[in-house]
């Protein structure tokens, strides 16, 4: 399960990428490690065309989950996608791009220390897309924050290819590396993107770093 990503290219990146005509990130800084409840960006179909906005990591947990608690901190990964929970963001008006440069899972390989392995698409670390979901949602988040209405997103995943498999074998976020598959993805009926999820093939992704818990262009 990944809940901890890179995002170090501008917005003008994003932008062009995935034709936004609509920022409302404002100044958008460089995000070496992106972690579970924290905004980030997401681009989506907005009123006004295609749009690119920050959400909070994290959609809304099981009510099976949240039984005898307080806080919702929300869910980062999603797998199921036939679950009933899942199903009612399934549709294009709630799928998103989640924008990255490099993802981490921890090494759970045999003998593995759990530390941070970094994977991302070559060395220079290339702009590529998770395939998202997202929704506005009131909820408790944190106690101290009390009762807030935002948006939240999440990514889905896959089982693991055998690059990411060697060190994390349970999954992997499902990565949309060409525009095809991201227009689809944001416009057409599940039965026609559903085969999207699915792990990227090995040869695509390459181990840039081990151990570390941020994966900044500074070190590029």
């Amino acid at each position: 399960m990944c809940n901890l990503y890179a995002l170090t290219k501008g917005q003008a990146a994003i932008r062009e990428l995935a034709a936004v005509m609509t920022d409302r990130t404002g100044n958008l800084p460089e995000m070496a490690g992106i972690y579970p409840d924290y905004p980030a960006p997401i681009v989506r179909e907005g009123a006004e065309g295609r749009e690119m906005v920050m959400a909070r990591w994290g959609m809304p947990s099981p009510a099976f989950a949240l039984e005898g608690k307080s806080v919702d901190k929300g869910v980062t990964n999603v797998r199921n996608t036939k679950s009933p929970h899942w199903r009612r963001w399934l549709a294009p008006p709630s799928r998103c791009l989640v924008p990255f440069t490099s993802f981490s899972e921890p090494d759970q390989a045999p003998g593995g220390n759990r530390k941070p392995v970094w994977f991302a698409l070559g060395e220079e670390r290339p702009l590529a897309f998770f395939a998202g979901i997202w929704t506005h949602w009131t909820c408790v988040r944190k106690k101290a924050e009390g009762e807030i209405s935002c948006d939240l997103f999440a990514f889905l995943t896959t089982e693991a290819n055998a690059v990411v498999g060697r060190y994390h074998p349970k999954a992997m976020p499902v990565i949309l590396t060409r525009s095809e598959d991201w227009e689809r993805w944001l416009a057409a009926p599940w039965d026609e993107v559903s085969g999207l999820q699915r792990p990227l093939a090995d040869d695509r992704l390459t181990i840039v770093a081990k151990g570390q818990k941020e994966d900044s262009s500074a070190g590029l």
